[in-house]
């Protein structure tokens, strides 16, 4: 019986389609299971095999099992597997791709998370559904109002306070919609004390976590985002270096090159976008505190980022300060260390020994 070296498996809630693959990458079996049948047939799979799968929803799940029971588990980035995807897509040539896509020596594969980091994840993601939330109320609400009249100011502030007031029997609200008004008071005091809750639990885990906690000491990383990379990126090495960091989390200017001629254009924006938005939005705090700073007190980071705006304008600066925030934070994760501000001398001062010598 041809042994089994690489298992591909495309994953969903309830079927399961897997592709086995011997050593010379021939496919020996094909299947789609149940998940109740999947589950016995992983505990049946004899060996260590290399097991691949997208990294879609569930995969750690199955991933930690997976590597619990000795096997090397690879997770890939769906938009890796794609181009080994054969005509028309369905399930089975997905599991091959997967298996084919897993075999490539240069192929690139993400980081299996553990139980804690998937935990604090979980408090990011309903943190942000939350807030999605409590603004599609705050605009249904302002919309529903405005159909007798009544507009507050552009504020979340402003609404909470003029909300109580027009439940009184003086105001020119229906009686009858007045009920409804209630409701959605209680229902955005409920997101709001939701909201503080996983606020709670991040900052906890920012401030209990070695690594978050020196991701802390840069000016414009705070607890939300010190946390959420952590808990994305359990091991930073596995980049090579801060650039590639900066390129998973898609603040790298996308290229257009061939020739020999480099053309950079915008910003990829690919990889993680709750990283990504958490970086750019602590960029804009970093760049208000730049141009508040006196010059004669200014870092020499400030210096930088003002003499970056005054070239390049708003938004571009943004992109810039986020990238920048990203080589620091892979270089204090990935090294250890705590960020010293005046690196960059040492730095300087090694490459012109270097030259002069």
């Amino acid at each position: 019986m041809e042994q089994r070296t690489t298992v591909g498996i495309d994953l969903a809630k309830e079927v399961f389609a897997v592709c086995v693959m011997d050593a010379a990458g021939t496919v020996i079996e094909r299947q789609r299971l149940r998940r109740a049948a999947f589950e016995r047939w992983l505990q049946s799979l004899q060996g260590t095999c290399v097991v691949a799968m997208e990294a879609c929803s569930s995969a750690h799940h199955w991933a930690r099992l997976l590597a619990a029971r000795g096997h090397t588990v690879r997770l890939i980035t769906p938009a890796f597997v794609t181009p080994f995807r054969k005509s028309g897509k369905n399930d089975d040539h997905d599991a091959e791709a997967i298996a084919i896509a897993a075999r490539q020596p240069t192929m690139r594969f993400v980081p299996v998370k553990t139980v804690e980091a998937q935990t604090i994840l979980c408090w990011h993601r309903a943190r942000q559904g939350w807030i999605e939330e409590r603004s599609a109320l705050i605009t249904r609400l302002r919309g529903l109002l405005a159909e007798f009249g009544i507009v507050i100011a552009r504020s979340a502030d402003r609404l909470r306070k003029a909300l109580p007031a027009l439940t009184d029997d003086d105001t020119t609200l229906p009686p009858a919609l007045r009920p409804l008004v209630l409701e959605a008071i209680e229902q955005l005091r409920a997101l709001d004390a939701r909201l503080e809750r996983c606020d709670a639990e991040v900052a906890a885990h920012a401030r209990s976590d070695p690594a978050a906690q020196r991701l802390r000491q840069v000016l414009g990383v705070g607890p939300l985002t010190s946390s959420a990379v952590v808990a994305t990126v359990p091991n930073a090495q596995l980049f090579q270096n801060g650039r590639r960091f900066s390129a998973w989390l898609g603040i790298t200017p996308r290229q257009h090159s061939s020739g020999g001629k480099t053309r950079l254009g915008r910003s990829t924006r690919r990889g993680d976008a709750y990283l990504r938005t958490l970086f750019v939005q602590g960029a804009r705090s970093t760049l208000q505190s730049a141009l508040r700073t006196e010059p004669a007190k200014a870092s020499h980071l400030q210096r930088w980022i003002v003499a970056l705006y005054q070239r390049k304008g708003y938004h571009k600066t943004l992109v810039a300060i986020a990238n920048k925030h990203a080589r620091i934070a892979w270089v204090l994760l990935a090294r250890g260390e705590n960020y010293d501000p005046n690196a960059w001398q040492r730095s300087a001062r090694i490459e012109r020994n270097a030259a002069t010598a």
